[in-house]
């Protein structure tokens, strides 16, 4: 919880409107009104509220002179649920010079409830030098940036030399239907030359504030989503009896959380380790640096896989994210369900993860169901083109600090274009601590300083990949 340095002031000076304490420039003021906006939607899934969302940036783009024809909203059923994807381009002028470029986001934010959280999770609030509400950083952060960055070219009347296409996903967290929809048709379409996505990547900061390195997601693990459940006749509840659903799947669970898979490492997560153990400070970036020399040092595992920074590098990771179970207070339970969210390390798979889990839980009672549509993808280039880009973009922000490739343990809806063949690749323009990390969870938050540091961030990426003039 965030200490408070400001109790004193009045409640009339913490609500005051951002400008009034800090002069923002017209961009500035643009960006901050769009993310106030996307943030207030509730794009999680139950509420119904993706149309909304497109309207809105659709509104946007058309009042800042992009021609319907260049923006398409498509509607898709994703597990019952209504949703939409919005895809943007940006001609070229003239014949275009090189294939297009598609840009990746997503509008969607998993689901906060308000009793939760400290603060109205559907309301920007800035308070104490960060900015707060369910999508700050994932990854409406993203889909601000980038649609701001779009609205500045055009209004400034730069025409790129190549077609530039923001593809924007409506259900990234839950079944990305709209995520597979979209890949085919880009792949079959648009079949740009690659594919760069907001939903990773970006600046890490040591805990002091200074600038540690800069992360390219260039690969990422594969996403499965298992049901465990086991059933049995149940009875009274004042007569115990040995069989016991809700034991019995605990027991499981238990079995799960103490199996630790094996250490598995690839080229980029060596490269990784070991770049960004030069410039993370103590035990933790010793050990980076000892497991890219030796993926076997055993003191060097242990202390990577005690950060949960670090561990989804080291292999496959599997965790309980839910539970349910029993029918009444007075009754033994005839069921019991867990869900199992497993980040896979690339190359082993689900079926053969599933088989790992079976084998540690050792009961035939208990039935495995693969939830989750799964798709293994193979490690993207980070291409010459891209690399320069970003130093370009850290040259322009005042920063200087290395360029390191890394795998996401999570998963994004890149995979499904690398899958594809297209080289594809993460990169935020946002700067944050491994401490500031909220995503997901309870009072999600980005700085302040690292919103409006990163607003050039895409713009000095997309002239360098585009060229094109202004007017």
């Amino acid at each position: 919880m965030l200490l408070r340095s400001f109790l004193a002031l009045s409640a009339a000076m913490l609500a005051a409107p951002i400008a009034q304490a800090r002069d923002l420039t017209e961009h500035e003021q643009m960006a901050r009104d769009i993310y106030e906006k996307v943030i207030s939607i509730r794009t999680a899934r139950g509420q119904e509220q993706m149309p909304v969302m497109v309207a809105y940036l659709a509104s946007q783009f058309k009042a800042a002179g992009f021609a319907d024809s260049d923006i398409q909203i498509t509607d898709y059923d994703s597990d019952g649920e209504h949703t939409q994807g919005l895809m943007v381009t940006y001609r070229a002028g003239g014949e275009p010079a090189h294939k297009p470029i598609v840009i990746l986001g997503h509008m969607d934010v998993v689901d906060a409830l308000a009793e939760d959280w400290e603060r109205a999770p559907f309301t920007l609030t800035e308070e104490d030098g960060y900015f707060f509400g369910r999508g700050t950083t994932d990854n409406k952060y993203g889909i601000t940036n980038i649609t701001a960055t779009f609205i500045r070219l055009k209004k400034q009347g730069w025409t790129p030399n190549r077609d530039l296409v923001l593809v924007f996903s409506g259900d990234e967290e839950t079944g990305m239907i709209s995520t597979r929809a979209q890949a085919e048709y880009v792949a079959a379409n648009i079949d740009p030359e690659f594919v760069l996505n907001t939903d990773a990547g970006g600046g890490v900061l040591a805990e002091d504030g200074s600038s540690l390195f800069y992360a390219v997601q260039g690969a990422e693990k594969t996403y499965a989503t298992f049901e465990l459940t086991i059933n049995n006749p149940g009875g009274h509840s004042s007569r115990p009896r040995a069989e016991n659903a809700i034991y019995d799947l605990a027991d499981a669970l238990k079995k799960i959380e103490a199996y630790k898979f094996p250490v598995q490492y690839s080229a980029l997560t060596l490269a990784s380790f070991k770049a960004s153990g030069a410039v993370t400070p103590g035990a933790l970036g010793e050990a980076m640096i000892a497991f890219s020399e030796n993926p076997k040092d055993k003191k060097a595992i242990k202390i990577l896989r005690a950060n949960s920074e670090t561990v989804g590098t080291t292999g496959t990771t599997c965790v309980a994210t839910m539970l349910r179970g029993g029918h009444a207070e007075n009754a033994l339970p005839q069921s019991a369900t867990a869900t199992v969210n497993c980040r896979i390390f690339p190359g082993n798979g689900a079926e053969a993860t599933k088989e790992t889990l079976m084998k540690i839980v050792g009961n035939d009672d208990i039935q495995f169901k693969l939830l989750t549509n799964v798709t293994e993808s193979p490690e993207s280039k980070l291409r010459p083109d891209v690399l320069e880009a970003i130093k370009a973009s850290l040259v322009a922000s005042g920063v200087d600090a290395p360029i390191i490739p890394y795998m996401e343990s999570g998963g994004t809806d890149g995979m499904h274009y690398r899958t594809k063949g297209y080289d594809t690749v993460a990169i935020s323009g946002a700067w944050s601590k491994s401490s500031d990390m909220f995503a997901h969870g309870l009072n999600e938050r980005l700085s302040v300083d690292a919103f409006y540091g990163g607003l050039d961030h895409w713009d000095v990426i997309l002239k360098a990949l585009a060229g094109g003039e202004a007017e």
